[in-house]
């Protein structure tokens, strides 16, 4: 059986990667377990001191899957839909994706997520609630969901930015590089593919030389801030609009068309109109690490 999500320590540094290449890593309930687990074991290690969060293959993560008729999310398909039931699983901290993603951001350990390819939809929720985001210039940020089938989950998109660009990229859905995303901070650094993997490695050092102590009281009191802003707030609106958008007529739909004609379909029609994402010229998509 394939581990869906492999732990490794080095020292003080903890890797966690994301480990179903051949589906962009997307997220399913079995793998959000899974990083549940890596994640609390190296908090609950003394002596891991940084964690770093990556993707298998070519890609970060690919968001939510959303194939096979969300047979993998049983309690929120349209057959079994039930608005309160709805609620209660994107809400309920024991059934909720936001136990494990706001996992990087309450256990005190920073969390560095190192992205390349596609970070996209609830991946880039995920990558966001990491501390530090180091990505690829060529790696590619964006919520297609802001065209149909979701809404903003964690918030981090909006917190991240300022309001020009939160409000922009919320209604246009519109990617970004890993450099445009570095540039407008919403995330901290880039650099070209091939140096990712060594500029990460030498920030993780950098944080495991100092005591853990002084990490974990730093982290505490810049997530403290942004806890004052609002953020457990947002966090309960966003996953409750993005129930409902997920059952609207156009939602709905959208879901059929991925069961009834497959995935690639559905995005073709969501992300066609707009040229990017899939649907970008080859030129524009992100490099391949496979072919480094």
């Amino acid at each position: 059986m394939q581990t869906l999500v492999r732990y490794e320590k080095s020292g003080a540094i903890a890797t966690v990667t994301l480990n179903r290449p051949e589906k962009y890593n997307t997220l399913r309930p079995d793998l959000l377990a899974e990083l549940d687990e890596a994640l609390r074991e190296a908090n609950t290690d003394n002596s891991v001191k940084v964690i770093v969060l990556e993707g298998a293959g070519d890609s970060f993560c690919g968001g939510f899957d959303f194939s096979a008729g969300l047979e993998h999310y049983e309690e929120i398909t349209e057959e079994n839909y039930d608005p309160g039931i709805d609620v209660n699983m994107v809400v309920n901290q024991y059934k909720t994706y936001l136990t494990q993603f706001m996992g990087m951001w309450r256990g005190l350990k920073p969390v560095i997520a190192k992205v390349h390819g596609y970070c996209v939809g609830g991946g880039s929720e995920m990558a966001l609630c990491a501390d530090l985001v180091i990505a690829s210039d060529d790696a590619r940020f964006g919520t297609p969901y802001s065209r149909v089938w979701g809404c903003h989950l964690t918030g981090m998109w909006v917190y991240r930015l300022g309001l020009a660009k939160a409000k922009y990229y919320a209604l246009t859905g519109e990617w970004i590089s890993g450099k445009e995303a570095a540039d407008i901070e919403l995330i901290n650094f880039s650099y070209p593919l091939e140096e990712l993997d060594e500029k990460v490695e030498e920030l993780a050092g950098k944080l495991a030389k100092i005591p853990l102590t002084q990490l974990i009281s730093m982290k505490l009191i810049v997530n403290q801030a942004y806890d004052n802003m609002g953020l457990q707030s947002t966090q309960t609106l966003g996953p409750i609009l993005d129930g409902i958008m997920r059952n609207t007529p156009q939602g709905r739909d959208f879901v059929r068309v991925a069961r009834d004609e497959g995935v690639k379909t559905a995005v073709t029609r969501r992300d066609g109109p707009f040229g990017d994402y899939s649907q970008a010229p080859a030129a524009e998509q992100p490099r391949k690490r496979s072919e480094l």
